[in-house]
């Protein structure tokens, strides 16, 4: 098969084909004046500054938000050695996503539509699709608690509005995708702002901190729970499509070299992004442990400290802003859930596009995908009001720990796949840490979901009957769970998404100067 066959065949990128290395005309030139064509390496390296910034907000979303508050309430400082942890891996698997997007030229939602078999592709779709659906949950409700602080409007009606304004700033797209990454940037900065300030008022004790961050600990039953919880909110499957997609809207050269630097400029920027989302989180859990553990707490704000969520939250921040504190503290969970529900709806157009491949207007897609996300939030939020939808929340996280595997697993085999990724793939230390760090969180999140499963159908106060019906459906769904899981693990891949490219310096310096993204399509989303 020619490689443009492949490359039909293979869905129409662009990226992945040989570059023709028959230098042009106007690359007859001598070393002298290549190098004054060459940029500086920190303007190549701001070319691919953005896509982690994106992606870093799934780690700062207000179901983030509420996780980290309640474990610095419950346990002070000690579990942020589990926030290191699980950011360290959101590091791997999120670069592992990267280096997919940028070596093969399709995202990760391409590829398992070229991969697996129709019925398995479909499977895997409707998973993606649900983990969007719950991951936009907490954003769409964090919004509308932050709407209700600040004007009084209740939840539900502000889940309609979260729609609109989401639908509303996703239309900067039409002015390129640049300008909408300065502006969840600015959101971003806006909600360290707020916390770092009362970190600042509160001092949490550095040693106290540095302990928890370095010393894992788990006093009690509680904590362990607490600790999947957190664990469970900071790594996200819809975010491994994202990001995969969204480096392919950068100009990489399709040279050996030009592909190895771009990984490492994509692997920079989202550390420093990740870096920056990790701060935040440790600053949300140092003001919670720091306030909810002080001497001289009131009766009311001990209340509070007992059942903190982010309806009754905005206690906080007093102690630096005062009667200002609800405002600025609905400010940042605001800029929380629009931004990350911004990205949602991102990740949801990858997925519809890259698994079905639909042809249909941009601004219809944005629709659609958006009102699938919000139709769970608002019935809640009619029919259970505030605390309906802050549970809500928890089954949210719930539901995405049991759908992590089908978008790890296929990550973790492609990126280690020669196939795939050809002299790109994973390196033997990079594939053993990530399967071990995978599987171990793969293996956390089903024992706690079929633990926590048993012993709430141990205690129902349902009928004998209806318990023994219950366990009749479910556990042989897990079963199939469990199988489905060792099939992505051990079925054998068998398509190339990868051909061979020769290395050619002027080519590198060529591209260098070229001003056009890899895909388009991806590139260029406009609303009419």
């Amino acid at each position: 098969m020619s490689n443009h066959q492949q490359q039909q065949s293979l869905g129409g990128s662009n990226r992945i084909v040989a570059v023709d290395v028959t230098p042009p005309n106007n690359l007859h030139h001598d070393a002298s004046s290549n190098q004054q064509k060459q940029e500086p390496v920190w303007r190549k390296f701001m070319a691919y500054v953005g896509p982690g910034f994106l992606v870093s907000l799934a780690y700062l979303d207000p179901g983030n938000l509420e996780t980290d508050l309640q474990a610095g309430a419950h346990h002070k400082y000690e579990l942020l050695w589990v926030v290191l942890i699980g950011l360290i891996f959101a590091l791997i698997i999120q670069s592992l996503a990267a280096n997919l997007g940028v070596s093969t030229g399709k995202h990760l939602a391409e590829i398992c539509k070229a991969e697996y078999p129709l019925p398995v592709m479909y499977c895997l779709w409707l998973f993606a699709e649900f983990a969007v659906i719950a991951a936009d949950i907490p954003e769409v409700i964090g919004t509308a608690f932050a709407l209700n602080i600040l004007f009084k409007i209740p939840v539900w009606a502000g889940v309609l509005v979260t729609g609109c304004s989401t639908l509303s700033l996703l239309g900067l797209q039409r002015f390129g995708i640049r300008k909408l990454e300065m502006l969840i940037s600015i959101l971003v900065f806006v909600m360290a702002a707020c916390f770092f300030g009362e970190m600042s008022f509160v001092k949490p004790s550095a040693s106290g901190v540095l302990k928890g961050m370095f010393v894992p600990t788990l006093s009690g039953t509680a904590a362990t729970g607490d600790a999947i919880a957190l664990l469970g909110a900071l790594v996200m499957p819809h975010n491994l499509f994202l990001h995969s997609a969204l480096v392919l809207t950068r100009k990489v050269p399709t040279t050996v070299r030009g592909i190895n630097d771009a990984c490492r400029y994509l692997l920079i920027e989202s550390g420093f992004a990740l870096f920056v989302a990790f701060l935040i989180n440790v600053a949300v859990i140092s003001v919670s442990g720091s306030i909810c553990s002080a001497n001289n707490l009131s009766a009311e704000d001990a209340q509070h400290c007992s059942n903190l969520t982010l309806h009754n939250a905005t206690f906080l921040l007093k102690n630096v802003l005062g009667r200002s504190s609800s405002t600025v503290y609905a400010i940042a969970l605001l800029a929380s859930g629009q931004s990350s529900a911004i990205t949602g709806t991102y990740a949801g157009q990858f997925i519809m596009q890259g698994f079905l491949d639909l042809k249909m207007k941009t601004w219809i897609r944005n629709l659609v995908t958006r009102c699938i996300a919000i139709t769970p939030s608002l019935i809640v939020s009619i029919i259970g009001g505030p605390s309906g939808a802050g549970r809500l929340i928890v089954i949210a996280s719930m539901i995405l720990s049991f759908e992590l595997p089908f978008a790890l697993i296929p990550l973790l085999k492609f990126s280690s796949s020669s196939d795939k990724m050809g002299p790109h793939k994973n390196s033997i230390i990079i594939i053993v840490i990530s399967w071990i760090l995978g599987y171990g969180i793969i293996c956390i999140n089903v024992y706690y979901l079929s633990t926590a499963f048993v012993g709430w159908l141990i205690h129902s106060s349902l009928p004998k009957v209806a318990n023994v019906f219950i366990g009749i459906i479910v556990f042989p769904l897990m079963i199939v769970y469990i199988g489905s899981v060792i099939y992505l693990t051990f079925r054998k891949d068998t398509v190339k998404t990868f051909i061979e490219t020769k290395d050619d310096p002027r080519i590198d310096d060529q591209l260098e100067l070229s001003l056009e993204p890899y895909r388009e399509d991806l590139i260029h989303k406009p609303l009419p």
